[in-house]
């Protein structure tokens, strides 16, 4: 029986789940990477025996290194074993990261197609049509009724201009009638004032002087 059947064989020979053959790949990788590191420091412990006694006992020195090929060859064979088995947990976690991903969009597409059940674009077109119609009717009466129809909209806009200049005249003559009769402008020109005299004034001076002497 191969290492695989080992890890892998059951007895009821039921396969295991994904999630199981990757589980006991990781517990046997960890096992064989103890082992590995056991071989490793073995192969030191041996090296060092045939360096201790290369030129005191030969021979210990000759068992020593023939320990250390035999543990070398264990070492690589779990190197390869350990490859061998990272690549299959690799391959059976992508396996089932991918089954995994169908199963939710296996899942997706019935939701759906559930959704679409009682749905079919032509039914979808008519509706958006049917929408497309009553928006249209909704702001048309939107517009009528926002359109003041009978409220003066029919008048003409000269006449309004028309009475509108008549008010203003009419408001100017109330106005210069209010105001009453202009002032009447003199006809001869105002007589200027009068000058004195200087020369009056100084003889009536000297007149009053001599009155005074002859009294």
């Amino acid at each position: 029986m191969s290492l695989i059947s080992r890890i892998f064989g059951k007895k009821d020979g039921k396969s295991p789940s994904p999630q199981e053959a990757i589980q006991r790949l990781r517990e046997t990788e960890e096992m064989l990477q103890k082992k590995s590191d056991f071989l490793e420091k073995k192969i030191e412990q041996e090296i060092a025996i045939a360096k201790k006694n290369g030129t005191k006992n030969k021979r210990a020195a000759l068992q020593a290194l023939k320990r250390k090929k035999r543990y070398e060859k264990q070492l690589q064979q779990i190197d390869g074993t350990l490859s061998t088995i990272e690549f299959q947990r690799e391959a059976l976690e992508n396996a089932s990261t991918n089954t995994e991903v169908l199963r939710v969009m296996g899942d997706a597409a019935k939701a759906l197609k559930s959704a679409h059940k009682n749905m079919n674009v032509d039914d979808v077109h008519n509706l958006m049509d049917d929408v497309a119609e009553q928006q249209e009717i909704a702001n048309e009466i939107s517009d009528a009724i926002s359109n003041p129809v009978g409220f003066g909209q029919d008048v003409d806009e000269d006449d309004l201009m028309a009475e509108l200049e008549e008010l203003e005249q009419e408001n100017l003559e109330e106005e210069l009638v209010n105001i009453g009769p202009l002032p009447a402008v003199p006809s001869a020109k105002p007589e200027a004032p009068a000058k004195n005299k200087p020369a009056a004034v100084a003889d009536d001076d000297d007149m009053k002087e001599l009155e005074m002497l002859a009294s």
